[in-house]
């Protein structure tokens, strides 16, 4: 992780030392959606584990969830698509009754809420998994949270390709060194660190949205 990037001055504010927050969706936004998958596995009949080793290791639905994240496939297709591998008989909205247990992070909720209120700019950087018809980030609320979003479905682009990550920082209209990014896939921290962003881990620990507050140099409100 870096620790160090120029000091931004938003007008009317005190320095800080950074001018903008960018948090991915999944593992930061969200709580840990393993449990929530697991019930609703465990719900229809299945294994526990089904979810996450048919995505993990079907080679077949990898590649319609690769499809599925660039925008080349809708959700409603991936629906009919992967439900007969994962042994589901209804596909209709199959991403929204799977991921309908998995609640937000609060504390990172706050976090952004803060940062925004502080005087940064706050983006969304996600891999999605589809809108329609099941939209995550309407689900979770969380749309209001950005001044900037950078969506895979919407790009044609997903993470870890360098071109997402320009993407975003082009929208903010902010040098990399003037950003924090925060994502639970180490895969997804060297490019950004590339273009000079400071990367941070989201590990599950506890206190981590309190450690990116301290680096941000802000206050989550209570």
């Amino acid at each position: 992780m870096t620790m160090t990037a120029p000091t931004a001055t938003r007008p009317g504010r005190a320095e800080l030392p950074f001018a903008a927050l960018i948090l991915d969706f999944v593992g930061v936004l969200t709580a840990n959606a393993g449990p929530a998958l697991r019930a609703w596995c465990l719900a229809q009949g299945l294994d526990g584990e089904a979810w996450r080793r048919t995505l993990g290791q079907d080679p077949e639905v990898s590649r319609l969830y690769t499809e599925l994240e660039a925008g080349r496939l809708s959700q409603a297709e991936w629906n009919r698509q992967a439900a007969p591998i994962l042994g589901v008989p209804e596909h209709e909205n199959l991403m929204g009754r799977a991921w309908g247990g998995v609640r937000a992070a609060e504390d990172m909720i706050a976090l952004a809420r803060s940062a925004r209120q502080a005087g940064l700019k706050v983006a969304l950087l996600s891999n999605s998994f589809g809108l329609d018809p099941y939209d995550p980030y309407e689900a979770l609320d969380v749309w209001e949270l950005f001044d900037v979003t950078v969506i895979s479905e919407r790009e044609g682009v997903a993470k870890p390709d360098p071109a997402i990550y320009r993407l975003a920082l082009d929208r903010l209209e902010l040098p990399g060194e003037a950003c924090l990014f925060v994502d639970d896939n180490p895969a997804n921290l060297p490019p950004a660190e590339e273009f000079g962003i400071t990367t941070v881990l989201a590990d599950g620990q506890p206190g981590t949205a309190d450690r990116i507050a301290g680096l941000l140099g802000v206050t989550i409100a209570t």
